[in-house]
């Protein structure tokens, strides 16, 4: 475990091999949930400054750590979120993950979707579509934006206030359809909603015709992981329809929770 790395003595750490230190490196940066400085990172293991430097920027060449909008920290990139992604992809924790959904699905008896964060948008690492014959179909590796899917929203809203409004004022405010925050000021207001209301809905502003509503799931509390969400048409699902299934999606955040990480 990396907290026991962190309590060696700076002569164990460098009898520690340069590929695990590589690796201890991703995981603190990983663990922290917020980008981190090198010097940040370096007070766990204890390394010489230009060791620490180096491997950092060895991680960042190879593409598993990416600089933040501070160039001075940083934060897990693309390969690094694959990775994980793909060791959440196992086959035992895939199957027990899937029938989670499932479970959901069929409580709610619309298509569930199991969403996370990436540089491109929300991609769905997992879904169990509807039964029935008129369903919205996005495919397993889809991303979609930030701004306008319930998804999405959730992960704008978890971050701190500061660089949510960084990052809403980063972003391509794209009018999908007539319902799509396309104003800053108006989308902040909608994640301060979300933020406070533990859930987000996608009231057709990603489709017209589609609701959507999502709950985050949070690791040890207070670090962003994804979404869990249903989307339905809205000739059968209304939005306050939606939201009656609140109690199902938290639930199966619990569920998912226990599948993933316990």
């Amino acid at each position: 475990m990396i907290v026991e790395a962190a309590s060696k003595t700076a002569a164990d750490t460098d009898r520690v091999p340069t590929n695990l230190r590589l690796l201890m490196i991703a995981e603190i940066v990983a663990d922290a949930g917020k980008p981190m400085t090198p010097s940040e990172i370096n007070r766990q293991l204890g390394l010489p400054k230009p060791s620490i430097h180096r491997l950092c920027q060895t991680l960042l060449a190879e593409g598993y750590l990416t600089r933040d909008s501070d160039p001075r920290r940083l934060r897990p990139a693309r390969r690094l979120r694959r990775m994980a992604a793909g060791l959440l992809s196992t086959s035992d924790t895939s199957i027990a993950r899937h029938q989670a959904l499932q479970d959901v699905a069929r409580k709610v008896n619309e298509t569930v979707n199991l969403v996370v964060p990436e540089d491109a948008g929300m991609r769905y690492l997992d879904r169990v579509e509807t039964e029935w014959p008129f369903r919205i179909q996005l495919p397993v590796g889809t991303n979609v934006p930030f701004h306008c899917t319930a998804s999405g929203k959730t992960y704008l809203a978890s971050l701190p206030p500061q660089r949510r409004t960084q990052f809403v004022e980063m972003l391509k405010l794209e009018a999908h359809t007539g319902n799509t925050h396309t104003s800053v000021s108006g989308l902040l207001a909608e994640l301060d909603k979300v933020a406070r209301q533990g859930h987000s809905v996608d009231n057709e502003e990603f489709m017209d015709g589609m609701v959507a509503v999502a709950v985050p799931i949070y690791l040890q509390g207070d670090r962003y992981f994804g979404a869990l969400a249903y989307h339905a048409p809205t000739v059968r699902v209304s939005r306050e329809t939606a939201e009656q299934h609140l109690p199902v999606l938290k639930d199966g955040v619990s569920k998912l929770l226990n599948v993933l990480f316990d």
